[in-house]
């Protein structure tokens, strides 16, 4: 009898994914724009019919571009991505209250590069997810390049320490989280997320490790010396912070019960129970039967009595994939995510966050702002690009424990098939949407963009980890410090800017 394919490698007979696949990887190369003569990056959106000068989507953001030099790393196109990461490292702010920051997106008019720092943004919001990438996305160069010299140049070393002078500068907030306002990261319009939101403390974590990475590279002389000296803070700092995370973020069942009983109005200097003086009242009910009795995640804020028990996706996969989360705590991620799944995957995977407001908190908290009502955008919307990341610490876990909880394991990645045939058979049809709408997340988003980049490159690099090689996830462990990575590196034929379809093209 001959055995079954490996389930990386099973495809589904007449599915069409190799043609759409092919389709969406030329959409991809439609997306990449040049700057000074050289591409540089990814459109936010194709969509040639937005004539109003003032939307940006024909800008290069860093947030959005992430999942973009991702993909080019895995290509082998190194170029690109160290001409992406030169122009942000030149844009890098020296402004006097802004020293350090990189911009949300830049683009390039009559020969100038023209950056937004926030000053143009919806509620004038200094983005801080952008700089906190910046990072991130420089130790993965260098890994997948093998570009030592790169990560040690002084141009590149500078940039780290300007970073790092902002995120770690001492603050009247004596924990090690960083505080930011609200809409400064992906969720970009007023969610009560204001304080230290999961998904900010995440990616503080993984910058400060690549951080250290990058500064691990400088070996001679006194820059090194002075390198040592921010390099043990550095690490001090990463430490304390997953510390302080799994600490006041993450809760299970158990840990649900223990902080429902602890003492309130603690005062004085005995050690305190409940630092946070949090009320059993504000526990929402519904964290029962989200939880169940194994389940476990990273709650979305801490802040004086006011914890926020809203299940961010992004924090909680990068939480995961960055190693923030140990073994068995990933583990229970994942099982809540398969025991809440008709909520977090439904029919376009995955929801941003859950429960959504509605109502009155809707209303007060939102500002009522109508993009973001019930079930829709950032409020409970479906996001196609936040497959990729979860995908991702699901494989990288399988990779590191490929014992551990085997059932457990096998069970989530027969979900990522199936997520991942649902965005296959609709996405196209839905032309490649920004976000979806409902309880389901069936509609396309009522002001979702369609032919949005991150979400067509979302899916070429959940096809690439599922289909092309599982193993290239390793180019997200941030603890390893061997360069350079191995990885499956593939091309294809690029098309010719002449050559090229109307940007406003179908599949």
């Amino acid at each position: 009898m001959v055995p079954p394919r490996p389930l990386e490698r099973r495809t589904r007979p007449n599915s069409g994914e190799a043609r759409i696949v092919a389709a969406a990887e030329d959409l991809f190369e439609r997306t990449l724009v040049t700057v000074r003569g050289q591409p540089a990056g990814a459109l936010a959106a194709l969509q040639t019919h937005l004539h109003d000068s003032a939307l940006n989507y024909g800008e290069i953001f860093l947030r959005d571009n992430v999942p973009v030099m991702v993909y080019l790393l895995l290509q082998g196109r190194f170029p690109i991505v160290r001409h992406f990461l030169d122009l942000c490292l030149e844009l890098q702010s020296s402004n006097t209250r802004t020293r350090g920051v990189f911009p949300t997106s830049f683009v390039e008019e009559s020969g100038t590069i023209v950056a937004d720092y926030g000053q143009r943004s919806i509620g004038r919001i200094t983005s801080v997810d952008a700089s906190l990438w910046w990072p991130v996305l420089c130790w993965m160069y260098v890994r997948a390049s093998g570009d030592v010299i790169y990560g040690a140049s002084p141009g590149v070393q500078r940039g780290v320490q300007l970073l790092l002078d902002l995120v770690l500068h001492p603050t009247f907030e004596g924990t090690p989280v960083l505080f930011v306002p609200d809409c400064s990261f992906m969720i970009d319009r007023p969610m009560d997320v204001w304080g230290a939101p999961l998904e900010v403390q995440s990616l503080l974590y993984g910058c400060l490790k690549s951080c250290c990475r990058l500064m691990e590279l400088v070996q001679k002389g006194q820059a090194a010396r002075l390198t040592q000296q921010r390099l043990e803070l550095t690490r001090t700092w990463t430490r304390d912070l997953r510390v302080f995370l799994l600490k006041h973020y993450w809760v299970t069942s158990k840990t649900m019960q223990v902080l429902r009983r602890r003492p309130t109005e603690q005062y004085g200097d005995q050690q305190s129970q409940n630092e946070f003086n949090v009320q059993p009242e504000v526990i929402p009910h519904w964290l029962q039967e989200w939880l169940d009795h194994r389940g476990g995640y990273l709650i979305g804020n801490m802040r004086t009595g006011r914890p926020d028990f809203r299940f961010y996706s992004l924090g909680n996969s990068l939480g995961s994939l960055f190693g923030l989360l140990t073994g068995p705590q990933q583990r229970a991620l994942f099982r809540l995510v398969l025991h809440n799944r008709q909520h977090l995957m439904a029919q376009m995977p995955m929801r941003i966050c859950h429960p959504p407001m509605e109502g009155d908190e809707w209303r007060d908290k939102t500002g009522m702002d109508p993009k973001n009502w019930p079930w829709s955008y950032h409020n409970g919307g479906h996001w196609p690009s936040l497959l990729w990341p979860f995908a991702a610490a699901v494989l990288m876990h399988r990779r590191r424990r490929p014992s551990d909880d085997v059932l457990l394991m096998g069970q989530t990645r027969t979900m990522l098939e199936e997520c991942y045939w649902q965005q296959l058979n609709q996405l196209p049809r839905q032309q490649w949407a920004e976000y979806f709408d409902g309880p389901t997340g069936t509609w396309v988003g009522q002001q979702a963009r369609t032919y949005q980049t991150w979400t067509i490159v979302g899916f070429l690099l959940l096809h690439h980890l599922l289909r092309r090689c599982p193993e290239d996830v390793e180019l997200f462990d941030l603890d390893e410090t061997a360069t350079p990575l191995r990885l499956s590196t593939w091309s294809r034929p690029v098309r010719t800017r002449a050559t090229k379809k109307p940007a406003d093209g179908g599949l």
